[in-house]
């Protein structure tokens, strides 16, 4: 794999998420702060007119709610968290609307719960659906459903969420916009020493160590969830950088090849770690039997698998669950996500995709696997 420096991940990046904390959405809970949030919405419409694709993930719904209800401390009932969480989440995403409209560019709420990404038929339909978003060049602007959940309000931060959501879309680069300038050895808030950290390799033991505990009373997070989060990333490929949110331009500067903040680099290349993650950590759920040509197609010539190619279904599957794919003589030829339930699949076996809508009342996709979403283990 080629090596990846600071001037080449985000310069290379096409596909890009950004995530920002409340402390600066918010400026330190005093309210959204619509210039800080119009400067970033800019930056990202520069990005989208450049041919980039680009994802916000934006804290700060509990923050302004509080700041709307007149709260001045975060309060530690789920029910008042949530409440906060409605409120707030009003404000938040029509200063996201406003200030990407006033740029020239589109956006689109997304409410996510780790739920959501967690079960495979869903995790593929929130994919397509960001992916549409983006081929259409709109800006999704994400932010975790906390109306409706108890487990991301006691224990999880949104740093965690850009990763996922990096994950999900596959994209290149994890931007974590914070109110440090980066990575520091040791907290420089209490220790003279600390020296800043400009680049290390994602999910080093070391950087773990380095991090301290949560930066301020109104987020969640602290360096050590960006840390967890960078190294989430990377499982699929994606490096990360984490950057003061207040230095200007910061996003412009980073596509262009300049060094800011702390870049932590991916060491796994992402077609790798796609297939690595699809090939170890799923478990199989059935089967489809193909011919020898669609077994050829799919071994040999890198094709996806295609219903007509299909001879027989095994196994009770969902949209989403991980299939075999073996040939005529039961030897497993490729796994990978199938884009139907084994009932649908049974329905279309050996049948073209021009007959799928009559068969099964919508038009899906063509492939019962894509191979993007396959890998070979014969």
């Amino acid at each position: 794999m080629q090596e990846k420096t600071a001037s080449t991940v985000l310069l290379n990046a096409r596909r890009i998420v950004v995530k920002v904390g409340s402390s600066l959405v918010t400026d330190e809970g005093r309210g959204l702060d619509a210039q800080a949030i119009g400067q970033w919405c800019q930056q990202l419409a520069v990005l989208v007119k450049s041919g980039r694709e680009v994802i916000m993930v934006s804290s700060g719904a509990i923050a302004e709610g509080m700041k709307r209800l007149g709260w001045a401390t975060r309060p530690k009932a789920i029910h008042e968290l949530q409440a906060a969480a409605a409120v707030g989440q009003m404000g938040l995403v029509q200063v996201y609307e406003s200030q990407l409209r006033e740029n020239g560019v589109g956006s689109a709420q997304v409410l996510l719960t780790h739920a959501d990404l967690a079960d495979r038929e869903r995790y593929l339909n929130a994919r397509s659906t960001l992916l549409t978003l983006l081929q259409l060049g709109v800006v999704p602007v994400i932010n975790e459903n906390d109306t409706v959940v108890n487990d991301e309000i006691k224990f999880g931060d949104n740093d965690t969420l850009g990763a996922l959501v990096a994950n999900l879309v596959d994209a290149d680069v994890l931007v974590i916009l914070t109110d440090q300038k980066g990575l520091y050895t040791a907290d420089p808030r209490k220790d003279a020493s600390a020296r800043f950290v400009h680049e290390a390799h994602a999910g080093d033991p070391a950087l773990e160590a380095m991090a301290g505990g949560a930066g301020s009373s109104i987020g969640k997070g602290g360096m050590i969830t960006k840390i967890l989060a960078a190294k989430r990333a990377a499982g699929s490929g994606a490096s990360t950088v984490i950057a003061w949110g207040r230095e200007p331009n910061a996003l412009i500067r980073l596509t262009q090849g300049e060094a800011i903040g702390t870049l932590l680099v991916a060491q796994t290349g992402k077609t790798q770690a796609r297939k690595q993650w699809i090939a170890d950590h799923l478990q199989l759920r059935g089967a489809v039997t193909v011919d020898a040509g669609a077994a050829v197609k799919v071994r040999d010539e890198g094709k996806s698998l295609l219903p007509i190619g299909m001879t027989a279904v095994q196994g009770e599957f969902s949209r989403g669950d991980v299939i075999a794919i073996r040939d005529g003589d039961g030897t497993e030829v490729a796994r990978g996500l199938s884009n139907y339930s084994s009932a649908e699949a049974r329905l279309i076996c050996r049948k073209p995709s021009s007959e799928f809508e009559k068969l099964l009342g919508y038009t899906g996709e063509a492939e019962m696997v894509h191979r993007t979403n396959l890998v070979l283990t014969a």
